[in-house]
């Protein structure tokens, strides 16, 4: 059953039931309007959808903060999957990464909110952006082709 989690190669087989891709891609588009209804809501969807009280303050702001972070924790562990068992998916990660973190920022600028202090994450972006630009660039257009780290 593993091996069946884990492949040892990425690649568009799939040696099952047709069923679970066809959901899983019906699946993949709602998650798709979903993630651009909260960037694109005026209230990000969090009282014209989910019904969040927006005057509660302080609980609703660590209320998205941890669903924030329960997405973040999934995201990581995909990354660590990549890293450790899927290299071949590090020039797609990088991509993803930098998609996230130019998302994030023009959220930034269009939901702008007050902050007491700089956050860690808006110093990081201009850090994490031309890094993740060199190393997708490094993977696409670097002169080693194969990989040491096998």
């Amino acid at each position: 059953m593993l091996h069946i989690l884990l492949p040892a190669q990425v690649d568009r087989s799939f040696h099952g039931p047709r069923l679970p891709v066809y959901v899983f891609a019906v699946i993949a588009v709602i998650s798709t309007l979903r993630s651009l209804i909260h960037l694109l809501a005026p209230d990000g969807g969090a009282g014209s959808i989910a019904g969040l009280d927006l005057a509660s303050g302080r609980k609703g702001i660590v209320f998205a903060f941890a669903l924030w972070g329960s997405s973040q924790l999934i995201y990581a562990v995909i990354q660590l999957l990549a890293a450790f068992r899927y290299r071949s998916l590090t020039p797609l990660m990088y991509l993803l990464l930098i998609c996230e973190t130019i998302l994030r920022m023009w959220v930034g600028r269009t939901h702008p909110a007050r902050f007491l202090h700089t956050p860690p994450g808006a110093i990081g972006n201009y850090v994490m952006l031309p890094l993740a630009a060199g190393m997708l660039a490094r993977c696409l257009f670097g002169e080693e082709r194969q990989s040491r780290l096998g």
